[in-house]
């Protein structure tokens, strides 16, 4: 397959990229300098900005799906939105937040009193964008959050995945590494499970 990614060069973006090029996929690496990604066979990188739509949609076109692994607060739904649909991709996959995820009914992260003030405004956006997903009735989208810490680790391709509810292991952590999660979106890439739902992953 043919997988666009936008925002690459970024610490979950690298890691996607990785993990579909060792699964032997052709990557298009879409970031704002390209000589942040090194030469990699089977990688092509493009120049690109994720808030300018109109010079997104020819290096979109003709890939089989999009990733956007750019921070909620540096893009905007409706522009990436709208590149992918022009674009003409089947497939529009974003790499989300923990904080819209529930820790009870009805109840989500980020509207607990422990959520910190910092990721506050990130969570936020990144629960309108899923909002913005959920009413779009065109694109085939799938947002795949994190758990609560997603940290730089190993890829183990042992995790577990759920839905709009938090994850979280026996002792109580919720947390997903970077590289398992780059595996958990190849997966969906390569066998889609979750078209037009969110779903999450962790340990």
């Amino acid at each position: 397959m043919n997988v666009a990614i936008i925002g690459a060069a970024g610490r979950a973006g690298s890691r996607i990229q990785a993990e579909l090029l060792r699964r032997g996929h052709g990557v298009t690496a879409i970031v704002r300098d390209p000589a942040k990604v090194a030469a990699t066979p089977g990688l092509t990188v493009k120049a690109g900005d994720a808030n300018k739509g109109e010079t997104l949609v020819p290096l979109l076109a003709g890939h089989d799906a999009v990733v956007s692994a750019v921070m909620f607060l540096m893009s905007d739904a409706e522009t990436l939105i709208g590149a992918v649909k022009r674009a003409g991709v089947p497939r529009y996959l974003v790499v989300g937040g923990a904080g819209s995820l529930e820790v009870a009914p009805g109840v989500r992260l980020i509207d607990t009193p422990q959520f910190p003030e910092l990721y506050k405004a990130e969570a936020t956006r990144g629960a309108e964008f899923l909002d913005r997903l959920k009413a779009e009735p065109d694109l085939n989208w799938t947002f795949l959050s994190p758990s609560a810490e997603f940290v730089l680790g190993e890829r183990t391709g042992t995790f577990r995945l759920g839905g709009d509810a938090l994850l979280a292991d026996e002792s109580g952590r919720s947390w997903i590494s970077y590289e398992d999660f780059a595996v958990a979106l190849a997966d969906e890439i390569e066998v889609p499970k979750h078209e037009r739902k969110r779903f999450t992953v962790g340990y």
